[in-house]
């Protein structure tokens, strides 16, 4: 059993440090002052995938398959937080400011549940928090992608949306592999895939792609293609998990670099 549990926590603890390094980054004090268009679309659609990477890790912790999905969850959480203070300060318009108040009280509500005990009862309704969560946080986004009016905003949401399919994908089949009674979750699971897949070749077709640009998309693409080959089934067991985790995680990191290559176009 140790030497299991020693396996099952090296790979994802080289990932959780990369992908701490690449999307928690320290934020100075008046740094919302200082952000563009760009740099606000990219962290208000962070936001989303965090709703899920959150409920991803509670589930990981409940299941015990890693030592570090605890600090995983927590450090998404204080990103959350902090980009919350950032964009709250960023925003321009009342109605701007009245989402962002909306999410704020959601956030109160969830935070508090995310980090209590794990419980495969209680997974569900945390699932629906999550859901409310990350609509409004979206709604956020499609505001400031429309104030941006440009193609490059556009295109940051598009980008940043595909790190939080990422997690909704792990998520959704940790959830299964849980057994949490919960609605729909093999249609959740069926829609993110389908979705990413759309919109992968959306960016792709992208003319104001860079050739940087182009090429961590089609890094993306192999990686996503050796997914989809995978086909995994939904019955547990003990190697399929990390498996879902480990692809997901790989294409959250390259799409997280993609998302700020077009945020700079903005």
């Amino acid at each position: 059993m140790k030497a299991i549990r020693s396996q099952r926590a090296f790979i994802p603890f080289i990932l959780l440090v990369v992908l701490t390094a690449s999307l928690c980054v320290s934020i100075p004090a008046g740094a919302a002052s200082t952000l563009t268009m760009g740099d606000a679309i990219d962290k208000a659609g962070r936001q989303r995938m965090l709703t899920q990477r959150m409920v991803k890790a509670y589930v990981m912790t409940g299941m015990d398959l890693t030592m570090d999905a605890h600090a995983e969850l927590g450090a998404a959480a204080e990103l959350f937080d902090s980009q919350l203070a950032q964009l709250t300060e960023f925003a321009a318009t009342p109605e701007e400011s009245a989402q962002l108040s909306k999410i704020s009280k959601l956030w109160g509500v969830f935070r508090p549940a995310v980090e209590a005990p794990p419980s495969v009862d209680l997974a569900g309704k945390l699932n629906e928090l999550a859901e409310h969560l990350l609509k409004e946080s979206h709604q956020f986004v499609l505001m400031l992608e429309k104030r941006s009016g440009t193609v490059a905003g556009k295109l940051v949401n598009i980008s940043g949306r595909q790190r939080m399919l990422s997690q909704r994908i792990a998520k959704t089949y940790l959830l299964e592999t849980w057994g949490v009674d919960a609605p729909n979750l093999d249609d959740q699971y069926a829609q993110a895939v389908d979705e990413f897949s759309a919109a992968l070749s959306t960016l792709q077709e992208a003319n104001i792609n860079t050739s940087e640009i182009d090429a961590g998309l089609t890094d993306v693409e192999k990686n996503w293609n050796i997914f989809g080959i995978s086909n995994f089934s939904k019955k547990y067991n003990a190697r399929v998990p990390w498996l879902v985790v480990r692809s997901m995680e790989k294409i959250l990191g390259q799409m997280n670099t993609i998302t700020g290559l077009y945020a700079k176009l903005g």
